[in-house]
């Protein structure tokens, strides 16, 4: 492995103030409504920014996301609290508008994945047949565990790793592959979320259910927001944290649990504790919605829960390097064929049934991003739709080892027929 130096800035103080301060003044230029940043935000989108600011950061060893703790933070306790927060004032009956196009494009993005993998191994080991060996290792071994993470998350990649056997120098290249490629698609996907009518239209697609959706629950808080006070922003803060805090200690005894009385079931993510972490967080804002805590919106509540989530992008960005792609240039091509054939896959499906880009980007980061950044995507359409984006991820976690244990058999098959 390859050493780095120590990145200028290390005290995780200095770096969260970097972070704001981007945060910050992203937002503050994106209210401008004349003047060159107008039209500048007209072009680049500002959650965009707040993405590839820190990655640029990160890439020129100014900060590190990987020496930092600040994305195991927001993505441990800010990323729950805004899972509550966004669901707390939910509408079911307005979700039902959505249909079953959601799905049909979430598994339309695990298809992607499935068949994109060895598709890209035969072009790119055909094009350059050295690509087929990382080291002395056999590369179809590391591209599973690929498939784990981009058809579920974590646990599912690490399932694959222990299946396939692929080598920890292998694997580390393979995170390097992962990280880059998912996170500059997901960059894609939120310059484009905000004018999603252009592709809509190459689609054919009907987006009116989003449409209607949308100013339904806009319209259910329009007149109800209250000046928030001392008292209110505390209780409102309370409950997010607190259920955070029950999530945790919840999850703590539940993945435990299942980890040593059925640790067969960690193929699925059972004995994940990040896996319940998310499940309940999300689960106890569902409930809320159905109580009087539904009336924290007026204070609020999705205000506060998309706050938490743009601070996870910056966190996310700060853990991208934008150079890494030098390093082993061949094994990142392979990795942008795989993305491009699960692209074209989602696109082709979402041509057949008319589906919004809304469901092609939601679906698709469901698969490659996971629970952690599905509902960025969908919070970047608009704050209400973020429940759409945890729901897909979980079904994510659910049918990740099937699909990835497959994936993996495939690309076996495909390096067989060309080593």
């Amino acid at each position: 492995m390859t050493e780095t130096s120590a990145p200028l800035i290390t005290n995780e103080a200095v770096v969260l103030g970097i972070l704001l301060v981007i945060l910050a003044f992203v937002f503050h230029t994106s209210s401008k409504t004349q003047g060159f940043w107008a039209r500048f935000y007209k072009v680049i989108p500002s959650l965009l920014l707040c993405y590839f600011l820190p990655a640029l950061l990160n890439t020129f060893n100014i900060i590190s996301g990987e020496s930092s703790q600040l994305y195991f933070v927001a993505s441990r306790f800010f990323l729950p609290a805004s899972l509550i927060l966004l669901t707390i004032s939910i509408d079911f009956k307005s979700l039902r508008m959505l249909g079953s196009k959601a799905v049909i494009m979430f598994f339309a993005g695990t298809v992607g994945v499935m068949l994109g993998g060895p598709l890209a191994l035969l072009l790119g080991g055909s094009i350059f047949p050295d690509v087929l060996y990382a080291g002395n290792d056999e590369v179809w071994k590391g591209l599973a565990t690929i498939s784990g993470s981009w058809i579920g998350g974590g646990a599912n990649q690490a399932a694959m790793l222990e299946v396939f056997g692929a080598s920890k120098e292998v694997f580390g290249q393979m995170i390097a592959v992962d990280v880059l490629v998912a996170n500059v698609w997901m960059g894609f996907l939120l310059y484009w979320s905000q004018k999603p009518e252009k592709i809509d239209k190459l689609l054919g697609a009907d987006s009116k259910p989003i449409r209607e959706l949308e100013e339904r629950l806009e319209g259910l808080q329009a007149g109800k927001r209250v000046m928030p006070t001392v008292a209110t922003t505390i209780v409102l803060l309370g409950v997010a944290f607190g259920f955070t805090g029950l999530s945790h200690f919840l999850a703590d005894v539940i993945a435990p649990y299942f980890a040593e009385n059925f640790p067969e079931l960690e193929k699925y993510s059972i004995t994940s504790g990040f896996f319940w972490l998310v499940i309940i967080a999300t689960t106890a804002g569902l409930v809320l919605s159905f109580t009087k805590a539904r009336d924290l919106e007026s204070y609020g509540a999705s205000r506060f829960g998309s706050v938490f989530l743009y601070f996870l992008v910056a966190t996310i960005g700060m853990s991208m390097d934008l150079g890494a792609v030098l390093d082993n240039p061949k094994l990142f091509l392979v990795g942008a064929f795989w993305i491009t054939f699960h692209i074209l896959i989602m696109l082709v499906v979402a041509r057949i049934i008319r589906a919004p880009f809304f469901y092609v980007a939601v679906g698709s980061q469901a698969n490659i991003g996971g629970a952690a950044s599905a509902p960025i995507v969908a919070v970047a359409f608009n704050r209400y739709l973020a429940p759409v984006g945890v729901l897909l991820a979980v079904l994510g976690y659910a049918v990740g080892t099937y699909g990835a244990y497959i994936c993996g058999l495939m690309l076996q098959y495909v390096w067989n027929l060309l080593a």
